[in-house]
């Protein structure tokens, strides 16, 4: 073990003494988020927009390269991703703002995925590839009116990787790593994930091949005297292909499958067991855009489908598909006059003994205004048209005024919103607990908040949330069965966020985030949360950044007793460096996490990993 740590210390000092090496060089200087796109589908700058939306941009991606999404997004304002921090393959719950993951909306190339035979029609975030992604930006709070159902606390908005403007391209990753605990630090090597894209242009012909797989094993699912390790494999295919027919017109076909295994443990009695998920989604579809004077018209449209088993002491199999179609019109009167004019439709289907299945069709409108004396409005309607509830309206008013300044300026924001999240297919039909009497949740949701930049050197800003939740489902572990919730559930929060570059070569981001949701025990659920990195570029080739996460106190259910226990608040120390040795062709890095190998606790009886070590390159021709 001596051996293993020697090692490990030697790749780090040598990363370190390679990067001191280096001839020094000039830096280009990162601007903050200049632009944003999701909360109006219409590029505007970021002084423009209502909303603080985060942007991961591919930078940073690249920078968490053979982390997972979710890990990623753990790190964000008002987010928090429960069981990212563990065993990777473990069931995620996720709760932006003080929700549920029935009431985020997931979008991945502006196409809305969820698994309709899934309890809660989720999507599922273990099946993401990070490799594949070229940039994610979320927006906090409700946005019904622009994305439809689910989108009551957060919209993830995934754009996957476009194809190389050379005639042929390839992108390679690979890394290894350590999958361990506080308490047996190992060091052997027990996590493998690689990515190969070849992609490329033949005048209007664009093409997209990739292939991934990651693979994970040294840990167990529960904390046991056996503790039997648990390992867990994905692999994903995807394919596209691009015509440009013309200037105003062009078209995207792409297909995608993903297989996960994952092995896992009996919660109920804390019991070693060799049981296993086995999941698969396979995805087709295509997005066209015809462009003319002051607009463009946008067609996105897929079919997926998703086939899960369980094998376990209550086997069981899932089967569904949906199709989605959304088409809209985005029109410029003026630079000041921006419209879109949509319709959305949904068909979810899944197999409970016999097929069961709801469509839903939603007209929507969103109008933005940018006045020249400082107010910018954007708000819209949407008509929920539901094949089992029937109609009902969903709207969003979101103000903002400017006050510039000599070298940026200052930004007030407010949005009064709702959103209508109905009962899943499982929720009405399933064989576990489904009560087909559930009414809709519908949500209302109020901020306020404040944005002050200056130059491309800091921002900072603050943000105060309200929603409150009627006819919230939820599972009665007595009944067993679903029901709503008979009172309102209350939840608010304040978010804080701050860039900063003090100097031309040092970034620090930090954010920090409350919650408080009052109405239910909110298990899981920190109040306080502080995500902070400062990053640092040695020289044009070397970069490295030390990051800080704090998970305050919270409480989770014992599901043996169903008593509520507290857990106690943790704080996680990360490393990363990476060193470029080609330029623009050969790229490697050394990820450190928990740093200082914190043994806590995140769920009641599951792994959480330790200290451990990850090296890999990025190779792009």
């Amino acid at each position: 073990m001596i051996k293993k740590r020697v090692l490990i210390s030697a790749l780090v000092f040598g990363f370190i003494n390679l990067s001191l090496a280096q001839e020094e060089g000039p830096m280009e200087i990162q601007e903050l988020d200049e632009v944003v796109v999701s909360d109006s589908r219409f590029s505007l700058k970021r002084e423009n927009s209502g909303k603080t939306v985060i942007q991961i941009s591919q930078k940073e991606l690249a920078q968490n390269q053979g982390k997972t999404v979710a890990e990623i997004i753990n790190t964000k304002s008002g987010i928090e991703i429960n069981g990212s921090r563990g065993r990777e393959g473990e069931v995620l719950g996720v709760f932006p703002r003080g929700g549920r993951g029935r009431q985020v909306l997931i979008l991945i190339d502006g196409v809305r995925v969820s698994d309709p035979s899934s309890f809660s029609q989720e999507y599922d975030l273990r099946l993401l590839n990070t490799a594949t992604i070229e940039s994610i930006e979320i927006i906090k709070g409700a946005a019904s009116t622009l994305y439809g159902m689910s989108a009551a606390t957060a919209v993830i908005n995934i754009t996957t990787k476009k194809a190389s403007k050379n005639r042929i391209g390839a992108n390679f990753q690979s890394s290894i790593g350590t999958n361990q605990t506080s308490k047996d630090q190992n060091y052997n090597i027990a996590e493998f994930k690689n990515a190969a894209m070849v992609s490329g242009t033949l005048e209007r012909f664009t093409y997209q091949l990739g292939f991934s797989n990651a693979y994970s094993n040294g840990l167990s699912s529960l904390i046991t005297p056996e503790n039997e390790e648990d390992p867990f494999s994905r692999y994903n295919l995807d394919a596209k292909i691009g015509y440009e027919f013309s200037q105003k017109f062009k078209i995207v076909i792409y297909a995608n499958q993903t297989k996960m295994n994952t092995a896992y443990d009996e919660s109920f009695g804390m019991v070693d067991a060799p049981y296993i998920f086995l999941s698969e989604q396979t995805r087709a579809g295509l997005s066209s855009k015809w462009s003319y004077e002051k607009g463009d018209l946008n067609l996105n449209a897929a079919y997926s489908s998703y086939n899960s088993e369980n094998q376990s002491a209550f086997p069981s199999v899932f089967e569904g598909s949906n199709y989605v179609v959304d088409l809209f019109n985005r029109y410029t009167f003026s630079d000041q006059f921006l419209t879109v004019l949509g319709l959305n439709y949904n068909l979810d289907r899944s197999i409970i003994e016999d097929t069961k299945e709801f469509s839903v069709l939603d007209p929507y409108i969103n109008l933005v205004y940018l006045s020249s004396f400082g107010l910018n409005i954007n708000a819209g309607a949407r008509l929920n048209l539901h094949s089992e509830y029937g109609s009902n309206w969903v709207y969003n008013l979101n103000p903002s005024y400017i006050y510039k300044l000599s070298s940026g300026y200052l930004k007030f924001m407010a949005t009064y919103a709702t959103s209508y999240i109905t009962p899943s297919l499982s929720q009405l039909f399933g064989i576990f607990g489904a009560n087909e009497m559930l009414e809709p949740e519908d949500d209302r949701t109020i901020e306020c908040g404040i944005e002050y930049r200056a130059s491309s050197a800091l921002r900072v800003s603050a943000l105060y949330f309200n929603r409150k939740e009627n006819n919230f489902v939820f599972y009665d572990n007595t009944q067993f069965q679903y029901f709503n919730a008979p009172e309102s559930i209350e939840v608010q929060g304040l978010e804080v966020e701050l860039q900063w570059r003090p100097i031309e070569k040092l970034s620090i981001d930090a954010n920090y985030t409350y919650t408080e949701r009052i109405g239910d025990n909110a298990i899981r659920l920190p109040r306080n949360k502080i995500n902070a990195v400062a990053g640092y570029s040695f020289s044009k080739n070397t970069f490295a950044s030390f990051s800080y996460a704090y998970t305050g106190q919270r409480v989770d259910t014992n599901f043996n007793n169903f008593e509520d226990q507290d857990l106690d608040p943790f704080s996680l120390f990360g490393f990363y460096i990476e060193q470029e040795v080609i330029q623009q062709r050969l790229k490697i890095f050394l990820n450190a996490d928990n740093l200082f190998n914190t043994e806590f606790t995140e769920v009641l009886g599951f792994t959480t990993r330790g200290r451990n070590f990850r090296l890999g390159l990025n190779l792009i021709f």
